[in-house]
């Protein structure tokens, strides 16, 4: 069954409203007809079964047949903070960081980001990475959309680490402790946050500013990840251990 979101406010007592690139995917690609069933979510957490009864060019309107209880959304919250990599390789880790359950990321520009900021072009980007998210979400039947937080200054993260139960920091130079040891002494931890560097690692400098404000360094093993697998494979673990992947 098809799933889409939509704002709030189209959901009205029983009926549910469908517009914008959704309205043509319904009406044109999935040629789907009056009296035929998808799942819509409200971006809160909230998903409902719902029959089709109007397809325009414009909207498509529909009723609720059934509000859905059952959530695919995990207990432990992840925010990945993502140093900014080059080329396309974040549409990579947004698409497929929200099929594993990635909750929010922060785009971060780093001391050894090669990719220079700017602005107006980050804007941009974020909008897109913010459809391929969504895009993503519908295709793995989450009920939320990860957020893509505006971009930030490695300083501009660490004055908000506060707002995190435990911080990890997959770094190179990390040998001994590991992952799992880590997630092992926090078993109450509800919002995780995941730190990652670009394609030339973390500066030593950053890592000693993240130690200060409380991260936790730890190895993902003896291989050394590229900066698009580091923070999937992190989060991997992380639901793994909590047991959100079925173990």
């Amino acid at each position: 069954m098809q799933r889409y979101f939509v704002e709030p406010s189209a959901i009205t007592d029983s009926r549910v409203s469908i517009t914008g690139d959704d309205v043509k995917h319904i009406v044109r690609v999935m040629r789907m007809e009056a009296g035929e069933e998808v799942i819509v979510c409200d971006g809160l957490g909230h998903a409902y079964r719902v029959q089709l009864t109007d397809l325009g060019d414009t909207s498509v309107q529909g009723k609720i047949v059934e509000i859905l209880t059952q959530s695919p959304e995990s207990n432990v919250k992840i925010t990945l903070a993502q140093g900014l990599p080059k080329g396309d390789k974040m549409e990579l880790i947004v698409q497929k960081g929200t099929e594993v359950g990635i909750n929010r990321f922060i785009p971060l520009d780093m001391a050894r980001c090669v990719v220079q900021y700017d602005a107006k072009k980050e804007q941009k980007r974020r909008e897109r990475w913010q459809k391929i998210a969504k895009e993503a979400a519908e295709q793995a039947h989450r009920n939320l959309i990860p957020s893509i937080g505006e971009p930030m200054s490695f300083k501009q993260l660490m004055s908000a680490l506060d707002g995190f139960d435990l911080v990890v920091v997959p770094y190179e130079g990390e040998k001994a402790r590991g992952l799992r040891e880590v997630l092992a002494e926090h078993p109450d931890a509800k919002h995780i946050g995941v730190l990652i560097g670009p394609e030339g690692g973390i500066a030593d400098s950053e890592i000693e500013m993240a130690l200060a404000q409380g991260a936790l360094p730890v190895t993902l093993g003896p291989r050394i990840l590229r900066t698009e697998t580091a923070g999937l494979v992190a989060a991997t673990c992380i639901y793994y251990h909590y047991g959100e992947l079925g173990g």
